[in-house]
C-alpha cells in the first residue's frame, strides 16, 4: 500500500425518481431567497420548471449556457445575478450550464445547487474551466464546489440516446485517469472501478431501453461516482487534450472525450499497468483497457475519430504544440512528438 492523503470535499447529494420534487426545501436549506435559474437555450424549457417549482425563490432565468464556458458569457452571467440581486444559482442540464454556475461563484462565491441531467460529473467538483481568446484554462477553487446536487434520473430519461453513450463516456474518463493520478487513494480507486462497471453496464442497456427508468439510476449513479473521482484526484494527460479540443478548436465536449480517452490510456499504459488493469476488470474485459474502452464505445455507437466531430487536420500540429507547452501531472512524461503522433491516431480513428 502506497502512502497517501484523502480529505473528502463532497456536496451534499439528494438521489432517486421524483427527487427534484425536494427543490424547495434543499433552498430553503441553503438559507437562500433568490434563486437564478441557468440553463443552455435548448433547456430553457427545463429552467422554466425549475421557476416554477421555486415560485418567489425564483430570481430570473439565464438560459445561455454554452459549452467551455467563454468568459464573455460568464461575465454576461455573473452581471445578470447581481442585477436580479441572486443569493443562490441553481444550475439544471449537463457540464456547460454547472460551469457556467461555477464561473459566476468563482467571484462572487454564490452558493450553487446542481440537477446534472447528463453523466458530465462537474456537479462532484471544484474544477472550473474558462475560455478566453481560443485557450480554455481550468483550476480548482473550493468556492465553485456546489453545496447541493439533486439526482433526479427521471430527469434524464429524455437524454437522447447517442448523447447519452458519449456523456457516459466523458464520466468514465474521469474514473480512468483518478485510477493514475499521483494524489489517488484506495477510496477514489474503488469509486473509479465501480463507477466504470456501473456506466458500462448502462450504457449497454440504454442502448435498447433509453426511456429505462432502471438504466437510468444506474448510470446516473455511475457518472456521481466518477465525479467524485474527478474532484478528488488529479487528472493528467486525457483532460489536457480534451481541453485543448475543446476550447481551442470547439470540439463538443463529450464526444471529444469519447474519442481520446483509448489512446491517451495507450499513451500512458507502459506507466500505469495496475491502472489499466483495473479498468479491464470493471469492463469486464479480457483486451488491454485502451482497446476495451475503443470497443465498447464503438460497440454503442460513439465515434471513434477526431475526423468525424469536426478537428481541422491542419489543427494537429498546434494541439500538440498547446498540448505540451504547460507541465501536467501525468504517469508517463509528455513529449511533443508521441502527442502529434497520438493525435493522428486519434484524429484517424485508428486502433489505440
Amino acid at each position: 500500500m502506497h502512502p497517501f492523503t484523502f480529505e473528502a470535499r463532497l456536496p451534499r447529494v439528494v438521489f432517486g425518481a421524483g427527487s427534484l420534487a425536494q427543490l424547495g426545501a434543499e433552498i430553503e436549506r441553503l438559507g437562500a431567497r433568490r434563486a437564478i435559474v441557468l440553463s443552455t437555450p435548448e433547456q430553457s424549457a427545463s429552467a422554466q420548471r425549475i421557476s416554477e417549482l421555486l415560485g418567489e425563490r425564483a430570481a430570473g432565468i439565464f438560459a445561455k449556457a454554452t459549452m467551455h464556458v467563454p468568459i464573455e458569457t460568464a461575465r454576461e452571467a455573473r452581471a445578470e445575478a447581481a442585477r436580479l440581486g441572486a443569493d443562490c444559482a441553481v444550475a439544471i442540464g449537463g457540464g456547460s450550464t454547472t460551469g457556467l454556475g461555477k464561473a459566476i461563484a468563482l467571484e462572487s462565491g454564490l452558493p450553487i445547487l446542481a440537477i446534472p441531467t447528463t453523466y458530465a460529473g462537474s456537479e462532484m467538483t471544484p474544477i472550473y474551466g474558462l475560455t478566453e481568446a481560443g485557450l480554455k484554462k481550468t483550476g480548482r477553487d473550493r468556492r465553485v464546489l456546489p453545496r447541493t446536487v439533486i439526482y433526479d434520473p427521471e430527469l434524464t430519461l429524455t437524454l437522447p440516446a447517442g448523447l447519452s453513450i458519449t456523456s457516459g463516456l466523458n464520466a468514465i474518463a474521469h474514473a480512468a485517469e483518478g485510477l493514475y493520478a499521483p494524489d489517488g487513494n484506495p477510496i477514489v480507486a474503488l469509486m473509479a472501478e465501480e463507477g466504470i462497471r456501473a456506466l458500462a453496464q448502462a450504457m449497454h442497456q440504454l442502448v435498447e431501453r433509453p426511456q429505462d427508468l432502471g438504466a437510468r439510476s444506474d448510470a446516473l449513479y455511475g457518472a456521481w461516482l466518477c465525479g467524485v473521482v474527478l474532484g478528488n484526484a488529479t487528472v493528467g494527460l486525457h483532460h489536457k487534450l480534451c481541453h485543448t479540443l475543446g476550447g481551442s478548436f470547439n470540439l463538443p465536449h463529450a464526444e471529444t472525450h469519447s474519442v481520446v480517452l483509448p489512446h491517451a490510456l495507450a499513451y500512458n499504459a507502459p506507466a500505469a499497468p495496475a491502472a489499466m488493469a483495473a479498468i479491464s476488470r470493471a469492463l469486464g474485459s479480457a483486451e488491454p483497457a485502451p482497446l476495451a474502452i475503443q470497443h465498447l464505445a464503438a460497440s454503442l455507437g460513439a465515434p471513434t475519430s477526431l475526423k468525424a466531430i469536426g478537428m481541422p487536420a491542419d489543427g494537429l500540429d498546434r494541439a500538440a504544440d498547446i498540448a505540451a507547452a504547460t507541465p501536467y501531472p501525468n504517469p508517463r512524461a509528455l513529449e511533443r512528438d508521441a502527442l502529434r503522433q497520438l493525435l493522428q491516431r486519434a484524429y484517424d480513428g485508428a486502433s489505440p
